[in-house]
């Protein structure tokens, strides 16, 4: 079972943690690194932290930065409202979608609170990999523009564009020029589009190149940092939040920006100064309401106690993590232990019949986290554990040794369902248990209108509001769905698609994830450059209809772009979907199978009769001819 991991804090230099992957999906990048053995009952590897360092003539004092926002209220700044996409245990990673240019261009992007650098592929790239949306074409938008190399970046051969590059521990990395342009945050957001320079990606390596998502957002501190950004235009206040989605639900919410805190959020202190990652103050950890016996100094080891949104689970100290699990063991002694997904790790798992999700609190104990100022985060079971991918109503502990490195690394598990608010200007990080997919309504936070264009500066042109985002289409229960039509776009000629069509017809059957012979072209034609194609989903042949399930998710694959088609077809775009009812049925339709059934047997009898029939009349006797003098028996007449 594979293991996945997300790119957490980029840089030029790396130092080790280890990684522990998902259990869910293949490796994403960065992946896992190899510090550890991986043979059966093998320690798994923790997160690979990659240490990012500014170069000292570029980098700005974290004092300065504070000075520069107490300068303003965060009550004056609007904020970016932006959706997140796929999940952290099930996908590897979170997204949210960012536009960029003008027009904009689309893109799915990780966010990692360890990645100070935002970037995407660039249509030069020749070394990048197929991912979820196309490359970026500078060459299409108007406010494109290339950073000129100065002194306070690296720069290319020739000393004409200045260029980043990120390299992480497994060896996956990412290079690329670096260029400016108008960034759109999208129509939830009350922030205007701003321009901000980013990665223009010429090389992927490793899972970079692998992976679905079309690059990294980068949210640590930094100068390329997109926070650090928009917080130097003074458009933003210092703070950002994440809303991670809680177990079997994806999804979740991002804020740019300052928002109100909850009156009872927790908080933690953050020292800028104490590393470069976004720490808390741990002391304590406290299972079933009882402390274990450490010492409060066990979490300020090395980089202390990190927070990061780019790690899938979490890693403690040796010691701790060994207390951790006996104080488990301890409150759930009854339940049966059982074998880890992946008799590659030793995983403590265990079988219960645990299906609903809720119940989990009857069984497995409270655990808290217990700050310097007294403030305590209570975390519930999905807070801590995985479910077993093997074994139903099994889960297992999302809680692991980091090795022999002394840091403490708290991933995305710790945060589910919890609003986890980054106030850099306050130097604390704030944790309010809610449900994220209702957010806003338990914020009561009311709907913000899309940004209005507004005019770059410079030569540049004016901008476009990007596009709206693909709506929750979440279809009645009642509603039977008999066909599902859509018109896609390709950006191929219709003479080099039509010899491909059939291939075509078969790659949409398998990304949609339905039989081929649901699939019916119903319309092909050429506009311009581009080819125009109609399709029908059908139901299968044992359905007399289409589930929502089925036909929510095939909406979603479309409109977000999460169907790879080959390059042979170009790229494509959703033009319009529908869905219709099941056909109203004649008597022959609801009854052909009968009447087939009936026409079958009928004919089969015949036949069976038939060669009876003259089986029969072959076996009778034939008089044989006799001569005239031979003797034979007499035969007696019969009565008429």
């Amino acid at each position: 079972m594979a293991r996945a991991s997300i790119p957490l804090l980029a840089a030029l230099f790396v130092f080790s943690y280890h990684i522990h992957l998902s259990p869910a999906i293949s490796l994403t990048p960065p992946s896992s690194s190899s510090a550890f053995l991986h043979g059966a009952g093998a320690i798994r590897p923790a997160m690979v932290l990659p240490l990012y360092l500014s170069p000292p003539n570029i980098s700005r004092s974290v004092a300065n930065s504070r000075r520069h926002l107490q300068r303003s209220g965060p009550n004056s700044h609007p904020n970016a409202r932006m959706r997140l996409y796929d999940d952290l245990l099930l996908n590897g990673y979170y997204t949210t979608r960012l536009w960029i240019g003008t027009p904009p261009q689309r893109f799915a992007l990780i966010v990692d609170t360890g990645s100070t650098v935002t970037y995407v592929p660039c249509s030069t790239c020749e070394q990048c990999g197929r991912h979820q949306d196309p490359k970026f074409q500078p060459e299409l938008s108007s406010t494109y523009q290339p950073v000129k190399c100065n002194i306070d970046c690296s720069c290319d051969q020739d000393r004409v564009q200045c260029v980043y590059e990120r390299q992480y521990a497994e060896m996956s990395s990412s290079s690329g020029v670096l260029g400016e342009d108008i960034l759109s945050f999208g129509n939830e957001s009350e922030l205007a589009p701003q321009r901000a320079v980013f990665g223009c990606e010429n090389v992927e390596t490793g899972d970079l190149y692998s992976q679905h998502a079309d690059g990294i957002m980068g949210l640590g501190r930094g100068d390329l940092s997109v926070v650090d950004q928009l917080v130097e235009k003074g458009v933003i206040s210092d703070s950002f939040s994440l809303c991670y989605g809680g177990m079997d639900i994806g999804g979740g919410t991002m804020v740019l920006g300052g928002i109100s805190p909850p009156a009872d959020m927790t908080f933690a202190h953050s020292d800028p100064l104490r590393s470069p990652y976004y720490n808390i103050d741990l002391k304590k950890i406290l299972v079933a309401g009882k402390p274990l016996p450490l010492n409060p100094r066990i979490f300020d080891g090395k980089h202390g106690t990190v927070l990061d949104s780019g790690t899938t689970y979490a890693y403690l100290p040796e010691a701790a993590f060994v207390a951790f699990k006996e104080a488990i063991m301890k409150e759930i002694h009854p339940l049966q232990l059982i074998r880890g997904p992946d008799p590659n790790y030793n995983d403590i798992c265990f079988s219960g019949g645990f299906s609903d999700v809720s119940k989990l609190s009857d069984t497995f104990p409270a655990v808290e986290m217990a700050f310097g100022n007294g403030q305590k985060l209570l975390l519930s079971p999905e807070n801590y554990l995985f479910r077993h991918s093997k074994v139903r109503g099994a889960y297992c502990l999302g809680i692991f040794q980091n090795g022999k490195d002394p840091t403490t690394l708290l991933g995305g598990i710790i945060v589910r369902n919890t609003l986890v608010m980054y106030d850099r200007e306050h130097s604390k990080i704030g944790f309010w248990k809610t449900n994220c997919s209702e957010l806003w309504e338990r914020l009561h936070v009311t709907g913000a209108s899309p940004p209005v264009p507004s005019s770059s500066n410079g030569n540049n042109s004016t901008i476009e509001s990007p596009p709206s985002e693909p709506p929750n289409h979440v279809l009645p229960g009642g509603v039977q769905i008999g066909q599902i039509s859509f018109q896609m776009s390709l950006s191929i000629n219709f003479s080099d698609l039509k010899p491909h069509i059939p291939e075509l017809s078969e790659f949409i059957a398998q990304e949609l994830d339905v039989n081929t012979s649901q699939v019916h072209l119903l319309n092909v034609m050429s506009k311009g450059n581009n080819s125009i194609v109609s399709w029908a989903i059908l139901p299968s042949d044992s359905a007399s209809y289409i589930s929502n399930a089925t036909a929510t998710s095939i909406y979603s694959q479309l409109s977000e772009h999460r169907v790879q088609l080959p390059d042979t077809y170009g790229n494509y775009q959703l033009l319009q979907w529908k869905i219709e009812p099941p056909a109203d049925r004649t008597w022959w339709r609801q009854h052909y199978v009968v009447v087939l059934a009936v026409t079958i047997t009928v004919i089969v009898a015949l036949l069976v009769s038939g060669t009876w029939f003259i089986w029969r009349k072959r076996q009778q006797p034939v008089n044989s001819y006799k001569p005239v003098n031979v003797a034979v028996p007499e035969q007696e007449l019969q009565p008429l």
